[in-house]
């Protein structure tokens, strides 16, 4: 993480709590279920991942500083050009209007930041997230830290020493990262996300 969008500084955070969206008990909030269904937005992956690397460092109401700095953007671009980092796009009549990104290794996907310019964005683009996870056979999904956001779907914290045990599991597995990319409707979205267990296809 940087201090600031303006601070050239890199430095690691190992929390002693990390919030993990648990694949195997995700929730999805009715209204929501609603929502995805009615498809209000196109899914896209990798379309613009700058765009949405930039998004989420956009300032926005609470959150005038960001931790995505000049180096953390090169090395996230760099992840993407390699194929081990991922953005899910909402678009509405060719703007983008939501989405997240964040890095794969093995079967451990890392959400690192969200954003939402329309109401529900960022919380589709999470639901098609976890859907292709569980359906390409990722097992693990850290959120780094629990919100009020994020705990609506089932996330929860896990001590740092019981997390390292599901990040070692998880970093053996071998899903298909072409899941990732499969096209989806938003009845697959909420069907494969409540999937009890994960699957492969």
């Amino acid at each position: 993480m940087g201090e600031g969008r303006d601070d050239p500084r890199i430095f690691l955070v190992e929390p002693e709590q990390r919030g993990v969206v648990p694949l195997e008990d995700f929730r999805i909030p009715t209204r929501l279920r609603r929502t995805i269904r009615s498809e209000p937005f196109e899914i896209r992956v990798d379309t613009a991942f700058s765009a949405v690397l930039d998004a989420c460092a956009a300032p926005g109401p609470g959150r005038e500083d960001s931790w995505i700095n000049g180096p953390i953007r090169r090395l996230y671009v760099e992840l993407n050009a390699r194929g081990s980092a991922h953005s899910i796009e909402c678009w509405r009549d060719e703007r983008l209007v939501g989405g997240l990104y964040g890095v794969t290794l093995g079967g451990a996907f890392f959400g690192e930041s969200m954003f939402s310019r329309e109401r529900d964005a960022s919380k589709v683009a999470l639901v098609h997230l976890v859907a292709r996870l569980k359906r390409g056979g990722w097992t693990l999904l850290d959120a780094q830290f629990l919100t009020e956001h994020l705990a609506q779907f089932g996330a929860l914290e896990t001590p740092q020493a019981a997390y390292l045990k599901l990040l070692a599991a998880a970093r053996r597995k071998k899903p298909d990262t072409r899941s990732l990319f499969r096209p989806m409707t938003g009845a697959e979205a909420v069907f494969y996300a409540l999937q009890p267990t994960t699957q492969a296809s």
